[in-house]
């Protein structure tokens, strides 16, 4: 179990990683951080309603997905460390296209996105996390298309398998990870007899 207090160290480590907050800067979003904790199946941020907060995973794992005509589209998952939301339905206002869902109870720090879009108007340092978290998931966004795009299944696999996010592998179960690569559970089980040592 996590304290608040040891959350927000954690959350301003991860931001750190971007940029340098001073302390005035830090201390503008302290008193709206707040504990979220998450059943499994439990959503984050759910498609069709508007999405308002941001926040950052603690433990446990959370999957993205679209849904159309029934069917599930998963499209990221987010693990320890990493920032999440529905950036989209957070920016426009409009009613979140995507739900974030817990894969295993979760542990988040969260907070409203509308305080962290006034810290990007009123401080430099803020500012300038912004931009950078905008490049980066603008580029993760692109590796994720190209992938789509370009990539036979067999290869998304393989780039998968040897990739920095390797660790889907041994978190996230079979279908989930098919569904993310754009394939079948078959088809997946086809590719990994296909590629494993003889």
């Amino acid at each position: 179990m996590y304290t608040l207090a040891q959350a927000t160290v954690q959350l301003r480590q991860q931001i750190s990683q971007f940029t340098t907050l001073s302390d005035e800067e830090w201390n503008r979003l302290v008193p709206h951080l707040t504990l979220v904790t998450l059943k499994k199946q439990q959503p984050f941020a759910q498609q069709g309603i508007v999405a308002d907060r941001i926040g950052m995973v603690l433990d446990g794992a959370l999957r993205q997905f679209y849904t159309k005509d029934g069917e599930e589209r998963t499209t990221y998952f987010f693990f320890e460390h990493q920032l999440t939301g529905a950036y989209m339905s957070c920016v426009t206002g409009h009613p979140s296209p995507v739900t974030i869902e817990a894969l295993t109870p979760t542990t988040c720090i969260s907070f409203p996105y509308a305080v962290l879009h006034s810290l990007f108007d009123t401080c430099s340092g803020w500012q300038r996390f912004g931009r950078l978290l905008a490049e980066y998931l603008m580029v993760a966004l692109e590796e994720r298309m190209a992938g789509l795009l370009l990539l036979s299944p067999e290869e998304r696999y393989l780039a998968l398998l040897e990739g920095p996010h390797r660790e889907l592998l041994r978190r996230v179960p079979q279908h989930y990870i098919a569904n993310y690569l754009g394939i079948t559970p078959v088809s997946m089980s086809r590719i990994r007899n296909r590629i494993r040592p003889r």
